[in-house]
């Protein structure tokens, strides 16, 4: 797999075809894409670095946007079940441009969040979403959990 501008991780990888990743966070082996690459490190460095609780971050979120059924690559919540966050994960030779940020604002539309971040393993964007007021700004670091 490519090499991420983020720590290496330990993980267990089979040898079949196509290959599968164990995700601690949901417990099972899913198939290793570039893109799913990209989710297990990041996820893994805000579990490590970040102090985010694994239990509190569900990958794979399913959710409704304009009657349209989507899926957030994950969702970080509060202790009180409470959305956060949203994470969008793209393959490293995926750019971060703006339909990506089109992307990841449409699901906000059902969540609501007050964070999103963007990852392609090389760039890393993080944004606080002042829904009161509507504006936002980027965040210069990715937020420890007890930032949120």
């Amino acid at each position: 797999m490519h090499a991420l501008k983020l720590p290496e991780y330990e993980f267990k990888i089979t040898e079949t075809s196509p290959p599968k990743i164990f995700d601690p966070i949901r417990k099972k082996y899913v198939t290793l894409t570039p893109e799913e690459w990209v989710r297990q490190n990041f996820l893994m460095f805000l579990v490590k670095e970040k102090n985010y609780p694994a239990q509190l971050i569900l990958p794979e979120q399913s959710l409704t946007v304009l009657k349209l059924r989507k899926r957030c690559d994950a969702v970080v919540y509060d202790k009180k079940g409470c959305p956060l966050m949203i994470i969008e994960f793209k393959s490293p030779d995926v750019p971060i441009n703006q339909k990506v940020f089109d992307q990841i604002a449409r699901y906000n539309m059902a969540l609501n969040v007050n964070y999103l971040i963007v990852s392609n393993g090389w760039e890393h964007f993080s944004c606080f979403i002042d829904i009161t007021n509507k504006t936002y700004r980027f965040l210069e670091q990715i937020p420890d959990y007890s930032e949120l």
